[in-house]
């Protein structure tokens, strides 16, 4: 399923992280999930949030490049290999994954993996398939 994910671009100073937090919670934004990539100086948070919108919204009234950007959500059992399974269809489609990271579903039916790739579209055709 193609799914907006909350991107900020922040400096990779201390409290940066948590005024993010701060921010998305004063705007009662639930996190369902994270992924902080970090380089020198900045770094990508990545964030699935209940209100995609709302959360762009704040974060950019407090001074933060933020946007959305779509990726896909992908149900997956939870077991050994599943999620090989998926990056190996993708990977023999001729799409290149740019990167990857999961959210775990409550309880034990699985998890969702969230996946952006050079082409969204025909990676959600191949998983259909």
């Amino acid at each position: 399923m193609l799914v907006n994910q909350l991107s900020v671009f922040m400096e990779n100073k201390e409290g940066r992280l948590e005024q993010v937090l701060e921010t998305l919670a004063e705007g009662n934004i639930n996190i369902n999930s994270l992924s902080l990539a970090e380089a020198t100086d900045y770094g990508m948070l990545r964030m699935m949030v209940s209100d995609p919108e709302a959360g762009k919204k704040a974060l950019k009234e407090k001074g933060f490049m933020a946007r959305l950007t779509p990726v896909l959500a992908v149900d997956v059992a939870d077991e050994v290999g599943q999620l090989q399974v998926v990056l190996t269809k993708i990977k023999q489609a001729g799409i290149n994954i740019e990167y990857v990271y999961s959210m775990k579903a409550g309880g034990d039916d699985g998890a969702t993996i969230i996946i952006r790739t050079s082409d969204l579209e025909k990676t959600q055709e191949v998983l259909k398939a």
